[in-house]
């Protein structure tokens, strides 16, 4: 059980640009400072990401922004990027870039129920955050766009894995395999790349979302993802799986057992992992965390509970289902394992008594 030690906004958005901010992701630096990366967006689904970082020296309790970390980029391209660490502190982005061609422009078309065609990027700072190489691109190895908001894994033995979920795009005519969700790795430092299927979907019409891949404590990587029905509309429960070789094969994906939206996750000194989601129709609407301990053949979830609590899971009252994204009132929840041992939540709302970025301190109770 977690019980929650303080709460607030990193960032409040009211104005202008920072009508919406999404996508927020944390981790820790060497010097002990959080660093939150999100990005500001006019409305959502229009084409103009732009992404930023926010620092905290006091653990939490409050929050300076640093600013736009490619402000030169920001009329020519819509950039979602996650932050993350590896075991020596340095820090990367993953995620994806699209070129916006007219101001005021979507990034999402109904009719195909698909993304601009984007692709994704990374890239590192070697100075606790303050600086950033220029987005490097990865090669795109299926066809169709990329929905990638995870962060990249950095494994103990230096392999770079970032996750993505292939979507339609605008082309009608574009096949694209939705029935898998793509794992690229690189162990050359972002120079070449491979990939493979993380999961893989039996289902006809089905695929993921808003996936997240984490490196535990015994070696395994575990990854997970949302499981659309683009069927019927009511999705599956999230999907898991494991390797036991560092990402280069993947056993046979599972079920979860949990009735969610997005996933993401932190690895846990026993083994085990947080797997933090969404609740939008399943349950009392907020932000769920579950501790689970990850087998082959089961989740292992040990416990699931409900850390935050929504107002309203949809901006007009919709039904909440994959379709109706852009009328959604939060999302993107994630978890950071601070040094004390005490947990960070961070999360986009649009609720009646704010709109941002909020963040929850949990401390974890007998």
């Amino acid at each position: 059980m977690f019980h929650c030690i303080g709460e607030g906004y990193i960032a409040r958005t009211t104005e202008g640009r920072r009508a919406i901010a999404a996508g927020s992701r944390c981790v820790v630096t060497a010097a002990g400072d959080l660093l939150c990366s999100f990005m500001f967006t006019a409305a959502l689904a229009r084409n103009d990401f732009l992404p930023v970082l926010f620092r905290s020296r006091d653990g939490g309790e409050t929050w300076h922004e640093q600013g736009p970390i490619w402000p030169a980029l920001a009329e020519r391209w819509s950039i979602f990027a996650s932050i993350s660490r590896d075991a020596v502190g340095q820090r990367y982005l993953f995620g994806s870039r699209c070129p916006v061609e007219q101001p005021g422009e979507s990034f999402w078309c109904d009719a195909t129920q698909g993304l601009k065609q984007n692709e994704l990027i990374w890239a590192r700072s070697t100075d606790h955050g303050v600086t950033w190489t220029e987005p490097a691109v990865i090669p795109m190895p299926v066809a169709g766009a990329a929905e990638a908001p995870g962060a990249l894994c950095v494994t103990r033995t230096g392999r770079w894995l970032g996750v993505y979920s292939p979507y339609n795009t605008f082309d009608p005519a574009l096949k694209v395999e939705q029935n898998q969700v793509m794992v690229v790795f690189s162990d050359d430092h972002g120079r070449s790349w491979r990939h493979t299927a993380m999961l893989r979907f039996a289902e006809e019409r089905s695929g993921g979302a808003e996936a997240w891949i984490v490196e535990l404590a015994d070696g395994r990587l575990l990854g997970t993802a949302w499981h659309i029905n683009h069927a019927q509309g009511d999705d599956f429960p999230n999907a898991y799986a494991l390797s036991l070789d560092c990402g280069q094969t993947w056993q046979p994906t599972r079920s979860t057992g949990v009735m969610g939206q997005s996933t993401a996750l932190a690895a846990l000194p026993d083994g085990g992992a947080l797997f933090i989601y969404n609740q939008r129709k399943h349950g009392a609407p907020g932000v769920w965390l579950a501790e689970v301990q990850p087998t082959a053949d089961a989740f292992g979830i040990r416990s699931n509970e409900i850390i935050w609590r929504a107002a309203t899971p949809t901006q007009s009252g919709s039904s909440g289902q994959h379709e109706e994204w852009h009328d959604f009132a939060f999302g993107e929840p994630s978890v950071t394992v601070l040094p004390d041992g005490n947990l960070l939540v961070t999360l986009w709302c649009i609720q009646p008594d704010g709109c941002g970025i909020r963040y929850l301190k949990l401390r974890k109770v007998p």
